[in-house]
């Protein structure tokens, strides 16, 4: 039988990281306060300074971080408002778009980094854009500079979903610094994870925080009077002292990703690979390597090769959001979002984690060298 190399392993297979745990929600249990207490209070404190941001709000989780933001960005249900962002994300960022009332508009992504493309999005902007949602998709940023320009020029307002890029930098700069909002996720497998649904939203400014807290507890401020709109979506402190663990860990296990995605890439550089090429990356961005992504005509084999292999893989995404059912009466078709849909047929994530070992990791590029070699596969243009 051959070792098995999971695609994945979390926080809550280390056990340092378990004993924390105990000692952690002993004191929470303790103190006999679930919600909005203090284990809350100090990670939105400790998570904004990490971000280099000066204010964090924890809320449910990161579908509803979205949502809040771009309610508090100006979306009102019922207006006929759009807001773009790309087909090759996670499903819950278009469900957010519905959720706070807008229309989801979709724009194609660069062929080469399989970011929302800048010039895409331009093309697509109405009297009806009411914000613009850019994904930094598999822990790289987009072009912030290029969206936040045309913002200011539409009008409109710019969110950010960050949910794979806890710790990502455009041009040397914290996120924060290009929107009123960033929206992060704590699902258990990013990069800072917590141990069920948790998510929270970033920002420099006080107003905006505080209509977040807000918004997010029932449109109170004190007391129980609602004194605005609002939805139930509080950060737990089961939750928040869970991430207070993780986030004491989160630069040294960034650090270990950016180390065997370097090691990923000059071992595939080096060898013989002729039909894969990871997918491609932007100077100015200082990704958190959320996941370490190639792209292959030949996929399903591939995968099927390391499967037997004991080497687990996935892929994000296997079908663009505009071919899913969910959002067919958007009106969109097959062939709207070539490099898209292209990207959706060839993309293949590999083993990526703190806990993987540079054993491990040869051991991938090893099978997939041989499964390339034993095939004899006509070269692939990596210009394409």
């Amino acid at each position: 039988m051959p070792t098995r190399i999971p695609f994945l392993k979390l926080p809550v297979s280390d056990a340092t990281v378990r004993r924390r745990y105990e000692r952690r929600l002993a004191q929470v249990l303790s103190r006999g306060q679930f919600i909005l207490g203090e284990e809350l209070a100090r990670f939105e404190e400790e998570f904004a300074a990490f971000c280099g941001a000066r204010f964090s709000v924890g809320v449910g989780n990161g579908t509803e971080a979205l949502a809040i933001a771009l309610r508090l960005s100006g979306i009102r249900p019922g207006q006929g408002q759009e807001v773009i962002t790309t087909p090759l994300t996670a499903s819950f960022t278009a469900h957010a778009i519905v959720a706070a009332g807008a229309r989801p508009v979709f724009a194609d992504v660069d062929s080469g980094t399989l970011l929302l493309d800048p010039q895409a999005v331009r093309r697509c902007i109405t009297p009806r854009t009411a914000a613009l949602l850019p994904v930094h998709l598999y822990g790289q940023c987009c072009d912030l500079e290029a969206f936040r320009s045309l913002a200011k020029e539409a009008g409109c307002a710019l969110v950010q979903d960050a949910a794979q890029a806890h710790g990502a930098r455009f041009n040397g700069r914290p996120l924060a610094c290009f929107s009123g909002f960033v929206a992060f996720s704590f699902y258990p497998t990013k990069n800072l994870g917590a141990l069920g649904d948790a998510g929270a939203l970033v920002t420099n400014r006080p107003d905006p925080a505080a209509r977040a807290r807000s918004f997010r507890d029932g449109g109170r401020r004190q007391g129980h009077v609602a004194q605005e709109e609002g939805i139930n979506s509080r950060l737990d402190e089961v939750q928040a002292a869970v991430l207070r663990i993780h986030l004491k860990r989160l630069k040294h296990w960034n650090r270990r990703r950016e180390r065997f995605a370097k090691l990923y890439d000059q071992a595939l550089g080096e060898s013989a690979l002729a039909r894969v090429r990871p997918v491609g990356r932007d100077a100015r961005s200082e990704s958190v390597h959320h996941l370490y992504v190639i792209r292959t005509p030949s996929r399903r084999g591939l995968r099927e090769f390391l499967a037997k292999a004991g080497i687990e893989t996935a892929v994000h995404y296997e079908t663009p959001l505009h071919l899913h059912p969910a959002f067919r009466a958007l009106g969109y078709r097959q062939g709207d979002f070539p490099h898209a849909e292209r990207a959706a047929r060839e993309v293949c994530s590999l083993p990526l984690h703190p806990w993987l070992s540079e054993r491990d990791a040869h051991a991938v590029v090893r099978a997939i060298d041989r499964y390339f070699k034993q095939r004899s596969f006509d070269r692939w243009d990596r210009r394409q």
